[in-house]
């Protein structure tokens, strides 16, 4: 009889059906968010139209658009500015992999405790704030321009190579600190239970810290990911021929911008889905953190 009844409740169960009241309410949520679609798409519209209407009329216009938005020059200059954004981009896949591990690297040494850690710490710091403290054109000149010079053995005089590690290393500076950020944001309650299960620091470090610390920056991460795609255009300086140094060398036949109008469009249609997946993941981190559990 006790089986009987609990299939009974069950099959009730499967046929539950919506009250007329959840019915109204969900028809009403409907017309409330086909309204608030309906009134963001007109008002876009029109604020669209009244920047074109503003730009497009004013008397400088035809001028600009002759010297920026000619379209026989964008088609003209568009293979070789691709061409020259395959250069930054795999500019960025290598520098983004080392710039990761030095990072990674400069933040363990400079969590480090005890006196005997004292010099890496006081290295790693010493990187870190003369690496933050140039700037990253200064950096690309010195390394690009005087490292070369000095025909170090072993090492390429590629103005490439040296503007890449430019790159590394001030982009390692700044990763450096997210990464310790999310190493110190460990509660130091997860070290001593880890080292009371026996766990040495080496292993209480890979198996505890990392882990929750790289997923919760994972976020500022990939922003600094976005940057240091839109930096590789800087090696341009050099003379290296990436998408800005093509759009450049097309410019100076005619002196007519639209190429670098073409690269912009590339970087842009490069930056805004890494930028879309950074924002999914800062949200998913955030769900995934509201109870203040990784």
């Amino acid at each position: 009889m006790i089986t009987d009844r609990a299939g009974d409740q069950l099959a009730a169960a499967d046929e539950w059906t919506p009250s007329q009241r959840q019915l109204q309410r969900e028809a009403y949520r409907r017309r409330r968010a086909r309204r608030s679609t309906v009134i963001a798409l007109a008002s876009t519209a029109v604020v669209v139209g009244l920047l074109v209407a503003g730009v497009v009329g004013s008397p400088g216009w035809p001028r600009v658009q002759q010297t920026f938005f000619d379209p026989v020059k964008a088609v003209e200059a568009f293979p070789d500015v691709l061409a020259g954004l395959w250069l930054n981009i795999r500019v960025m896949l290598v520098c983004a992999v080392l710039i990761g591990v030095i990072g990674l690297l400069l933040a363990i040494l400079r969590t480090l405790r005890g006196p005997v850690a004292f010099p890496f710490r006081l290295l790693a710091t010493i990187y870190v704030d003369l690496f933050r403290g140039l700037p990253l054109l200064l950096v690309i000149f010195l390394l690009g321009f005087g490292a070369p010079a000095l025909r170090l053995q072993g090492l390429p005089t590629s103005v490439l190579f040296w503007g890449g590690a430019a790159l590394v290393l001030t982009y390692s500076s700044y990763v450096a600190e997210v990464f310790r950020a999310g190493i110190e944001s460990i509660h130091p309650s997860q070290l001593a239970a880890a080292r009371s299960l026996g766990l040495s620091h080496v292993q209480t470090l890979r198996f505890v810290v990392l882990p929750q610390a790289v997923r919760r920056v994972l976020p500022p991460l990939m922003n600094d990911l976005v940057s240091l795609q839109k930096d590789s255009g800087l090696i341009a300086v050099l003379g290296v021929i990436d998408a800005i140094r093509a759009a450049q060398i097309a410019t100076a036949t005619d002196f007519n911008f639209t190429p670098y109008v073409v690269a912009g469009a590339l970087f842009i249609c490069l930056t805004v889905p890494l930028a879309r997946l950074t924002d999914w993941v800062a949200k998913r981190q955030g769900l995934h953190t509201t109870a203040g559990v990784p």
